[in-house]
């Protein structure tokens, strides 16, 4: 059982390393009939190749590209919010490769993996709206999958105040190692670490090493509703609220229109819901969500304060096409939090 954390250094130089897949959103409108042709099932998660990219994009137009993946959302969010933020996730040197370093750089977050030169073309997700809101995703991860120790800076680390880890990137093995050489160092180094569980499918096929790695490094977990009963293997949240506050000291659950529950240190806090408008796209919303939240941590607000902002980026994100926002995000907090 890991010890819990003391207060971390103040003065070190770097707000959060963020390790995840890097990915090129692809925004695609579509009608219902489109999803029913290519055999999709609404508001899914689907891994395809190469191949079946090609085929569903000469079917659609394009609407947005956009730098991706959920914790390259998240630091960039961040980023956006004025915090020294970097993001390591591995890319190819080809198109999306290219497109994916330039745009995430746009938002002042420091990109700096070398990118490879041979092997799997860069990861992109197509994400085909519908005019109900709901997203349904078609993911080639390529490169990202393939993320490994190597990596990884391990000297940037000791400098961060925050390491924050996507669970997607649990179901590679090279990966798992770069994620666990980067928590051992980051518990040394007083860094606190940060666990995003990413999906309940990702849950199903991890639990027992989810929890394990939560029990001897996490410090905070991020996850939605269907994520925590899939961990515990319940029905409900009352059924498994103590197992969540046994896991570690910060728990935050997102409960989509319904709000959020923070879980600190065994106290429950209930978060409303910040709708900012009409829905137009729940893509990056959680991430949206994390973003905001851990702004209130860096600047040692109160985690119900830190809930409101992170409603607040969720809030709008969703009101808009794509995980990035198309208004300055300093100014919606400052508008819109008290």
């Amino acid at each position: 059982m890991k010890e819990k954390n003391k207060n971390f250094d103040q003065k070190k130089g770097i707000d959060l390393i963020g390790l995840g897949n890097a990915i090129v959103d692809i925004i695609v409108n579509v009608n219902d009939n489109f999803l029913e042709i290519n055999d999709l099932k609404k508001g899914s998660m689907n891994l395809i190749n190469s191949n079946e990219s090609e085929t569903l994009l000469k079917n659609c137009t394009v609407i947005k590209k956009i730098s991706g993946g959920s914790s390259a959302n998240t630091v960039v969010c961040l980023a956006e919010l004025g915090n020294n933020v970097q993001f390591i996730g591995r890319v190819k040197n080809d198109n999306f490769g290219n497109f994916f370093s330039i745009d995430i750089k746009k938002s002042n977050t420091i990109f700096n993996t070398p990118p490879i030169e041979k092997g799997p073309s860069s990861a992109h997700s197509i994400i085909f709206i519908t005019p109900d809101a709901q997203r349904t995703m078609c993911t080639y991860l390529g490169a990202s999958i393939e993320f490994e120790p190597k990596d990884v800076d391990y000297n940037l680390i000791k400098e961060s105040k925050y390491l924050y880890l996507e669970g997607y990137l649990w179901d590679s093995d090279l990966a798992k190692k770069a994620f666990l050489k980067a928590s051992k160092l980051a518990k040394e180094s007083d860094t606190k670490i940060i666990l995003s569980l990413s999906d309940s499918f990702c849950v199903d096929r991890h639990r027992e090493s989810f929890l394990e790695l939560i029990d001897n490094y996490v410090d905070i977990v991020f996850c939605n509703e269907s994520e925590v009963l899939s961990l515990f293997e319940e029905n409900n949240l009352q059924s498994c609220q103590k197992s969540i506050s046994s896991i570690c000291e910060l728990v935050i659950i997102t409960l989509g229109s319904k709000g959020s529950l923070i879980i600190n240190n065994g106290k429950l806090e209930e978060i409303n819901p910040k709708i900012l408008g009409k829905i137009i796209d729940t893509t990056g919303a959680g991430d949206l969500y994390a973003g905001g939240f851990i702004h209130g941590l860096i600047n040692n607000y109160p985690t119900k304060k830190c809930g409101e902002l992170g409603s607040i980026c969720a809030g709008h994100i969703i009101t808009q096409l794509g995980s990035r926002s198309n208004i300055n995000l300093k100014n919606l907090l400052q508008e819109h939090s008290f």
